[in-house]
């Protein structure tokens, strides 16, 4: 198993920038593939953004796609978020979530563990 813990979230104005951070501990943490996942006020947990377990590949869905960046240190067993630009949509409940393999996942129920998450909000 694998334990995930977020950090990093607050309250930021439209136009600013946060980073957030996702430790892991448990299992070897460069084995697994890596993603992040929000869920807003009265909507379904979204896909944001994953990386594969060496960092070689990255996906992002359409609505941060040159806004957000995902990278992960596997040295300090950690994944980070990097937002910019930040819109009050971007408003959510922020997850990062884990899978062993190395490729690429996307689709929520792809991922076996999660977070508690970390609440972001954008003010206008």
């Amino acid at each position: 198993q694998v334990q995930l813990v977020e950090s990093g979230g607050g309250l930021v104005q439209a136009g600013g920038s946060l980073r957030l951070s996702c430790a892991a501990a448990g299992r070897t943490f460069s084995t697994y593939a890596m993603g992040w996942f929000r869920r807003a006020p009265g909507k379904e947990r979204e896909f944001v953004a994953a990386i594969s377990w060496n960092g070689g590949d990255t996906y992002y869905a359409d609505s941060v796609r040159g806004r957000f960046t995902i990278s992960r240190d596997n040295a300090k067993n950690t994944v980070y978020l990097q937002m910019n630009s930040l819109k009050p949509g971007d408003t959510a409940v922020y997850y990062c979530a884990a899978d062993e393999t190395y490729g690429l996942r996307v689709a929520r129920d792809e991922y076996d563990y999660w977070g508690q998450g970390t609440q972001v909000t954008v003010s206008s």
